[in-house]
This record gives structure tokens, C-alpha cells and sequence, in this order.
């Protein structure tokens, strides 16, 4: 490594993972742990990551490899891109070689649905020694539109210091980055906002309308802060980046794959088979249950993410499901819900 030079490494190579890898090599050399040989062997020979950002090229910049002894050199910061169902084991897979130093940003959107762990919770459980060195990453942030240079914004939360040297590491005028200590905020939203945008692509798919869609994503907002608010977080978390930033972008665009979902269900398809051909993961599907759960731990009203549960789980139809919801009784709107 050069000196001077921040020693940069992003764990999983996925569409959010290669694009940060992209984003970092604009900076400095990054190492990008791949799952596996094979799959680390079809990036290099590609030259891109034909499935999730096809055209894109990666540059000499970015070392690809599935040696996690690679990890042991990145000694400023390593990305944790993972599904938040992979997060515990790959972590736990790489603990004895991540550098003691290094700042380890979660750009997850999950929770861990048998403990109910928010991302960087589970990290920091698998690597004691570098809690207070954890952080997480969330906000607007549609990977293809970012790989071609389109610009965006993401907020970073975390204690002072280690927000702000992520930042300066990884942020530029094409990524702005803000910064926020309401962690718990930050990953709930963060989480939370994919359940509201599959109901956003049944909702467009059914053609119930924008009116309709805004009224869902709003009060998608409302019960995402409630329970946000319940577990310590700021409410003022929820109105960011993380919040109604996240929100519009994974309820109104195509590239993303809680709103391409939402779509599927509507047009018939049950989430059974969507599962086995959606390109990459749709975190919403899997964090529903665990928003349930903690909803009755707080003693929470989710009616939004109950309906999701029920078309996804239960084999409740996709139309009524939005139909109960719109008909639902009318409340108050700061403290009542759809």
C-alpha cells in the first residue's frame, strides 16, 4: 500500500458491495472479498459484475479475491455488504483476521430474525474487541445508478470519531456522506423501509394509483417510526436520509428488489417462486417477521408490515390485503395509524 494511502477492503460482491468497492477505489487500492473462487475467478475474467452491474468496469484499483487472509491488510476501514442472514457466520468466519484497528461499516438492511439483532449488534457480538469501532451506512442508495457515477447521498452512524474517518474515507462529492449518532435509528429505518416498498410495487401494480402509493409509503413512515421510536431511537431519524430518502428510492424505482417483489406478488406470483428467481435479496421478506416480533415485544401496531407477513406467509391475497389497509379505520394521524 502506498503511503499515505487509507488500506480499504469490502466484504461481499454483490451489486451494493462492488459498487462501494468502486466507489473506494477512487480513493485507494481496495481488496473485494468475493464469496467463493469461482465466483471471485468470473469477476476477474469479466472484468465487471455481469449479473448485478453489467457495462460497469472494475478497474485495476480493485483486487478480487475469496482469500479472507486478505482481510488482515485492510487496516482503515472493511465494508461488511452482506444479506443480513449471512452476516453472523461470515463475520464470525473472518473475526480472528480483521485488523484491530480497522472500522468495520455495516451497509446491511436487516435484522436478524432469531435474535432480533440489529446489524451492527450482531457484529459486535462476534467481534467484542471492535464495538466501539462499528458502524452502519444506510440511505437512497440504488447500487446501479451509483456504479454509473450518478450522484447520491448516505448518512453514517456511529460514535463521532469513527463516522467522521468514514467519511473522509469513503465520502466525495458524487457520495455525500452526513453523519449521525442515532444508530438505532439509522438501521431500523434502514430495515424497515423495504417492507413498505414491496407493499409500494403491489400498489402500483394493482393500479390503485400514486394517491394510493403516497398514502401507503407515508404511513409506511409512520409505523416504521413509531416502532423506531419505541426502541430508543430519534424520531427526527426517520425524516432523513435513512427515513423518507430510503423510502422514495426502494418504493418508486425499478432497480430495487423490495419494489420489484411487490410487483411480482401482485401479478400472481407467490413468494415461493419470486424467492428462487429475484435477482439478489429481497431484505424485506426476510426482516418482516423480525418487525412483528419486535412490534409485540413494544407493544407496536405495524398494520403495513402484518399485511406483508400475511401475502408472503399466509397466502392472503395481494389485492385484499391493500384494500384492508386502505379501509382501514380512520384514526388520528400523529398518533393513530392507516
Amino acid at each position: 500500500m502506498p503511503a499515505g494511502l487509507p488500506a480499504l477492503a469490502v466484504v461481499g460482491a454483490g451489486a451494493w458491495g462492488t459498487t462501494l468497492a468502486l466507489l473506494l477505489a477512487k480513493r485507494a487500492p481496495v481488496t473485494l472479498l468475493a464469496r467463493d473462487e469461482d465466483h471471485a475467478a468470473r469477476l476477474r475474467a469479466d472484468g465487471q459484475n455481469r449479473r448485478y452491474l453489467p457495462g460497469i468496469p472494475l478497474g485495476e484499483g480493485i483486487s478480487i479475491t475469496a482469500d479472507s487472509r486478505s482481510l488482515a491488510g485492510a487496516t482503515d476501514l472493511v465494508i461488511l455488504a452482506l444479506p443480513s442472514a449471512a452476516m453472523r457466520w461470515t463475520v464470525a468466519s473472518v473475526a480472528e483476521i480483521l485488523p484491530s484497528e480497522a472500522v468495520l461499516l455495516s451497509v446491511a438492511k436487516g435484522i436478524e430474525r432469531e435474535t432480533l439483532l440489529r446489524m451492527t449488534q450482531v457484529i459486535a457480538e462476534e467481534v467484542p474487541v471492535a464495538a466501539a469501532r462499528v458502524a452502519a451506512l444506510s440511505g437512497p442508495n440504488l447500487a446501479l445508478e451509483i456504479s454509473r457515477g450518478l450522484p447520491a447521498a448516505a448518512v453514517v452512524a456511529g460514535e463521532d470519531a469513527v463516522s467522521r474517518r468514514v467519511v473522509d474515507i469513503l465520502g466525495s462529492r458524487n457520495f455525500r456522506l452526513y453523519r449521525n449518532r442515532d444508530i438505532v435509528g439509522v438501521e431500523l429505518a434502514g430495515a424497515l423501509k423495504n417492507i413498505v416498498a414491496i407493499v409500494a410495487g403491489a400498489v402500483e401494480t394493482l393500479g390503485a394509483g400514486d394517491n394510493a402509493k403516497a398514502a401507503i409509503t407515508t404511513r409506511g413512515l409512520a409505523e416504521m417510526t413509531r416502532l423506531g421510536v419505541a426502541m430508543g431511537a430519534n424520531p427526527l431519524t426517520f425524516a432523513g436520509l435513512a427515513g423518507i430518502g430510503d423510502i422514495l428510492a426502494t418504493s418508486t424505482s425499478a432497480l430495487s428488489r423490495n419494489h420489484r417483489l411487490g410487483v411480482e406478488l401482485a401479478a400472481g406470483r407467490a413468494w415461493s417462486e419470486i424467492e428462487r428467481t429475484l435477482p439478489g435479496v429481497a431484505e424485506g421478506a426476510y426482516t418482516v417477521r423480525a418487525a412483528l416480533a419486535l412490534a409485540e415485544q413494544h407493544a407496536v401496531e405495524m398494520p403495513i408490515a402484518q399485511e406483508v407477513h400475511a401475502v408472503l406467509y399466509e397466502g392472503k391475497d395481494v389485492q385484499t390485503s391493500v384494500v384492508d389497509l386502505l379501509a382501514r379505520e380512520s384514526k388520528d394521524e400523529i398518533s393513530g395509524s392507516l
